[in-house]
């Protein structure tokens, strides 16, 4: 089945803004006939290469024609992909669905999948991202959350462990892959909420190692507040997602009754961790202030 986007890019795709929409650059080209060289040590190198041409021939409006022989089909190839290349949802069409009709009656033969494709995609910061059977540009995704920088409570060692999983989580969602994204954002928030050990409450000191109890410690301290509604919020977020019957993030999907997340889903629930961490870097800094 073809990816599924708005027909009118067919013949005038996006112009271009923070990403690359309208055509694709060469250097991605040279990339994709790179994995199509790999693809074709797995058979017959000139069938391959040319189940390849066919797709992108389609793409272009031209009519595929079976080359002389092996290194005629390479040069040809390459001048078919540069052609449907300037059209830039045209050209990603073609390259997914040759790769996934390739070797369909063979479960040996490989090609590179969605989440290949989409690591290519935001490599070069081309403006879509497949999840299928959709097409999405990227600019129309949500904006991420934004996290403060310098939580001035953190040490050095806690700030870089911060932004550096922030970074992976954003760079996992614009390859689109979205269960990873969120794995990363759960397990920052569990991280942060680890700041709050030795932290003094009304209570007293919370003393719990882990996610549970250091928020349920929290709660108890701060009953009736606004911290200990959205603690709850955090808790019944952070359940949701682990749960196999959940979003199935930690422990795994429950084939017959779990939920299925897609990459717009993935992007919403990063920005509600995201709003929470930001949330609670604020509380920790207030508690410690007031030691």
């Amino acid at each position: 089945m073809p990816l599924k986007f708005n027909g009118a890019w067919r013949f005038n795709p996006p112009a271009d803004g923070a990403f690359i929409n309208q055509a694709i650059p060469d250097e991605m080209i040279a990339e994709c006939i790179e994995l199509i060289g790999r693809v074709s040590t797995q058979e017959d190198t000139q069938s391959a290469l040319e189940h390849f041409k066919a797709h992108f021939c389609r793409a272009c409006g031209a009519t595929h024609v079976w080359s002389s022989d092996e290194g005629w089909a390479k040069t040809d190839l390459w001048r078919h992909a540069r052609e449907a290349a300037k059209n830039a949802p045209l050209f990603i069409e073609a390259f997914y669905d040759a790769c996934k009709s390739y070797g369909q009656n063979d479960s040996d033969l490989f090609a590179p999948d969605a989440r290949i494709i989409n690591d290519l995609l935001a490599k070069y910061r081309i403006g879509y991202v497949i999840d299928p059977p959709r097409l999405i540009p990227r600019e129309d995704l949500a904006p991420l959350v934004e996290v403060r920088e310098r939580p001035a409570t953190l040490a050095e060692q806690a700030l870089e462990i911060l932004q550096t999983s922030l970074t992976r989580s954003e760079e996992l969602l614009l390859q689109g892959r979205g269960r990873e994204a969120i794995q990363e954002s759960l397990w920052l928030l569990e991280t942060v909420a680890t700041a709050f050990r030795g932290v003094g409450t009304s209570t007293g000191t919370i003393e719990g190692k882990y996610f549970n109890t250091i928020v349920k410690e929290l709660r108890a301290s701060n009953r009736g507040t606004n911290l200990d509604r959205i603690l709850d919020w955090i808790t019944n977020l952070h359940g949701f997602l682990s749960s196999p019957t959940g979003g199935g993030i930690r422990h795994g999907l429950d084939l017959s009754s779990g939920v299925t997340i897609g990459n717009h889903e993935a992007r919403l629930f990063c920005n509600l961790i995201r709003s929470y961490l930001s949330y609670l870097l604020n509380e920790h800094e207030r508690l410690v202030n007031r030691q």
